[in-house]
């Protein structure tokens, strides 16, 4: 298996490690109340967006030849 494949796979993981990080921060406490003041949590969406960018990419690098 060549090395960009496992890269790739490794991206995919984390990038789904990333998302769910980001929906289980956003029932929190601290979030919710983060929300409710300044009316968006800047970390949820960071988590979220690097999470994306990580999957894209690493199915990027799994499925290219």
């Amino acid at each position: 298996m060549p090395t960009t494949k496992i890269i790739g796979i490794a991206l995919i993981v984390i990038g789904i490690g990333l998302a769910f990080w980001g929906y289980r921060s956003s029932g929190s406490v601290g979030s919710q109340l983060t929300q409710a003041f300044a009316g968006s949590d800047s970390k949820v969406m960071t988590l979220y967006i690097s999470g994306a960018v990580s999957f894209v990419v690493g199915l990027f690098l799994f499925i290219k030849k």
